[in-house]
């Protein structure tokens, strides 16, 4: 049995354990929020380097990205150089790959992105490939990284326009403390509706859930969501509030769509010792072991 731990600065209230059977072995996954604490963080980092097949990173991104160009975090780095032996991953390999690709997949499926609806992005910084994909499908975008990170009305409405103003403002937000940027510990339990506009304009509302779900409206009936690290709670209460399909590049673990920094560590166990750069091999391991993109019809 592989062994994979994601160390997330999110809240512990969202911890699991659980065990997942592939073709190839089994393998145990578990999740330990750290509720922001960058420390605390550091400390389980360092503990479980050379204990475990795989360790993920959650809460925070070692790079973050604008069109071609890639940005050095600088909390994410921290916290990776206490690994030294363990493959170490942060979702970004699933996030340009399998997440990449799952817009295709919705297609295919169901008949939606379609060209002209409106999606409202909570993150391009965050989920580069998504965007790409959503905007390539002729979808009309809102930008919220400035809303969702910064508390900044300010939306962009194409990627060009935004990776512009990205990347004259990087080189000083990289340096920030997560916690301005990313909604940490019991901020990721806490709803403070905001930019309801935005809410109501889209059709569909794309990008983390933790940032998405922070400024949740009551009323999301008909809006289909492409999100990630769902529990079966989150899906219960998007039920309830009115969404109509729910996609993440997870597969459903007993409710759960696992983050992509778990899944990413989950490929890293899966392939260890293959050789090559493992970015190339995630979409064949996903067919290989059978997994599909989550596809749920809520209401």
């Amino acid at each position: 049995m592989k062994h994979v731990v994601s160390v997330s600065l999110g809240s512990p209230m969202r911890d699991y354990e659980t065990e997942i059977i592939s073709p190839f072995c089994a393998l145990h996954v578990r999740r330990i929020g750290t509720g922001g604490d960058l420390g605390k963080a550091a400390g389980l980092f360092k503990s479980f380097d050379g204990m475990v097949s795989a360790l993920g990173m959650g809460g925070v991104n070692m790079i973050l990205r604008a069109g071609e160009r890639r940005y050095k975090l600088a909390a994410g780095l921290k916290l990776a150089a206490q690994v030294k032996i363990t493959p170490l991953v942060d979702g970004e390999g699933i996030k340009d790959t399998i997440e990449r690709d799952l817009v295709s997949y919705i297609r295919a499926k169901v008949g939606w992105p379609r060209r002209d609806q409106v999606v409202l992005i909570s993150s391009v910084l965050d989920r580069f490939g998504l965007a790409a994909s959503l905007e390539q499908a002729g979808c009309r975008l809102i930008i919220g990284d400035a809303m969702f990170a910064l508390g900044v009305p300010l939306p962009f409405y194409s990627l060009a326009s935004f990776n512009t103003a990205a990347r004259a403002a990087l080189p000083l937000l990289r340096s920030l403390p997560i916690g301005f940027l990313y909604p940490l510990g019991e901020k990721q339990a806490a709803i403070k509706s905001r930019y309801e506009r935005y809410y109501r304009r889209a059709e569909i509302l794309a990008g983390d859930f933790h940032f998405l779900r922070r400024h949740l409206p009551a009323d999301l009936s008909g809006k289909d969501i492409i999100t990630s690290t769902v529990s079966p709670e989150d899906v219960k209460d998007l039920k309830n509030r009115g969404a109509r399909w729910l996609a993440t590049a997870s597969p459903s673990f007993n409710g759960r769509s696992l983050g992509a920094n778990v899944l990413e560590a989950i490929c890293a166990a899966l392939l260890e010792n293959k050789g090559g750069p493992a970015t190339v091999q995630y979409s064949d391991l996903f067919k290989q072991i059978g997994w599909e993109p989550r596809l749920e019809r809520l209401n």
